[in-house]
């Protein structure tokens, strides 16, 4: 392949959304295969390895020139569902509208993937060698439990990945606003899955006949009392790290009430004033419980006895499910049923020996811009990497409106156009400078 042939990073990624991946039930092998016949057209070898024919993971590798061990650059091509979802353009159409490319898995993950996959095939046209080996991996799966992804391959593949320390994946590398700055985000640690089951009981009875202070009323009260207070204040090292390197950059008196976040006896209170940028804030602080699924009452007539609600629990690095359980407890009392379902640990904090690698890249691509260390509210799939020894950096570098990021997820999920080329550039840069 030519460097004249290498897709540009929209085309590309105007392909992938094409795709209806989601998850479930994923079906990634037609955009694994689409993937797999690029690298292989441009001189790659390549390795696809999936539990189920239907369920696909592509590997590769672009050499290194043996100075430094391999890095893994990995990204997702499975996408969450738009069900329930009201799009103003068809979400696995690709459309671009006012210099925006619109559709499902633009910003998660499938630009990301896009924009790894140009980045690699310019490299190996321009005949650029990094210091180490790139492995780049594809993955199924991520949006679900990665059973048929990350999770697969560490486990019952980890030889493809031998001799790396460390990894490029999503998670950072986005540009967002506070104040009249911009600051670009490199994840450097991500909270833990603590998925829970909390159960409320009470006096069953027929609807006919009003019973106070039951099972729905003890119900209420966990979720009013979940939606007015949060769990304590715990400070970490990289959010430490993050919100510093913020006050840092800001006038005053920004700085001066970015600072008193880091005051745990005030931290709440700062947040409170800090409206939508304080709720992200507040989930690098705490850990966090969400109320996601409730489920009680068999008949409309019969008052029930038992009502379970699920929590979607994410717990700071460095913190356990039984810390959990016992903030949980003083923040709701004991009468509660309170069961742990699934608890996966989290990855180590990355080095900030490489992060400084990272952040004078984004200096250079961007001189108005001001990397800081982040921590990631959610999971992605550095925990099953991290298994392996491997340390994450999250690192998709991204230009975007505040806006747009409140679209991952949600309805009309889009990226700038513009960003890709220039994400595809500072990607080429990392390769050439982030060693293992």
């Amino acid at each position: 392949m030519t460097e004249k042939s290498v897709p540009h990073p929209v085309e590309l990624l105007q392909t992938l959304v094409r795709f209806d991946t989601t998850n479930p039930p994923g079906n990634e092998a037609a955009c694994i295969a689409y993937l797999d016949g690029l690298f292989k057209q441009a001189g790659f070898t390549t390795t696809v390895l999936g539990k189920t024919p239907e369920r696909p993971n592509l590997i590769t590798r672009l050499p290194g020139r043996g100075e430094a061990s391999p890095v893994v650059w990995q990204a997702h091509v499975d996408v969450v569902t738009t069900a329930a979802q009201t799009w103003q353009h068809p979400p696995f159409a690709a459309d671009i509208v006012d210099g925006d490319l619109w559709g499902r898995g633009t910003l998660d993950d499938k630009g990301a993937a896009a924009m790894m996959t140009v980045a690699l095939l310019r490299a190996k046209a321009q005949g650029i060698t990094p210091p180490g080996d790139i492995i780049f991996t594809v993955l199924a799966d991520e949006e679900a439990d990665a059973d048929y992804g990350a999770k697969f391959l560490v486990e019952d593949h980890p030889e493809h990945f031998e001799g790396a320390r460390f990894a490029i994946g999503e998670g950072g590398g986005v540009s967002v606003t506070m104040g009249s700055k911009k600051f670009y985000v490199i994840m450097m640690g991500e909270k833990q899955g603590c998925w829970m089951r909390l159960t409320v009981r009470g006096q069953a009875g027929h609807g006919s006949v009003p019973l106070r202070g039951q099972a729905m009323a003890k119900l209420a009260r966990v979720l009013d009392t979940l939606d007015r207070k949060r769990l304590p204040v715990h400070i970490t090292p990289v959010a430490h790290a993050m919100i510093a390197g913020i006050a840092n950059a800001l006038p005053f008196p920004q700085n001066v009430v970015l600072r008193l976040l880091l005051n745990p006896a005030l931290t709440d209170r700062v947040l409170g004033l800090l409206g939508d940028k304080g709720a992200h804030l507040s989930a690098s602080l705490h850990n966090t419980v969400s109320p996601t699924i409730v489920r009680g009452g068999e008949k409309v007539n019969v008052i029930p006895g038992e009502i379970t609600l699920e929590l979607d629990g994410r717990l700071l690095p460095g913190f356990t499910p039984d810390d959990m359980t016992r903030e949980l407890r003083a923040l709701l009392g004991n009468d509660i049923d309170l069961v742990v379902e699934r608890y996966e640990p989290g990855p180590q904090p990355a080095d900030m020996e490489r992060y400084a690698v990272l952040a004078d890249i984004i200096r250079k691509a961007d001189p108005e811009g001001i990397p800081v260390p982040y921590l990631v509210s959610g999971v992605t799939d550095a925990r099953h990497f991290a298994k392996l020894g491997i340390q994450s950096y999250g690192f998709i570098p991204m230009q975007l409106p505040d806006e747009l990021i409140k679209t991952i997820h949600a309805a009309d999920e889009r990226i700038p156009v513009a960003t890709l080329e220039w994400g595809t550039q500072v990607l080429l840069e990392t390769l050439k400078r982030f060693k293992g």
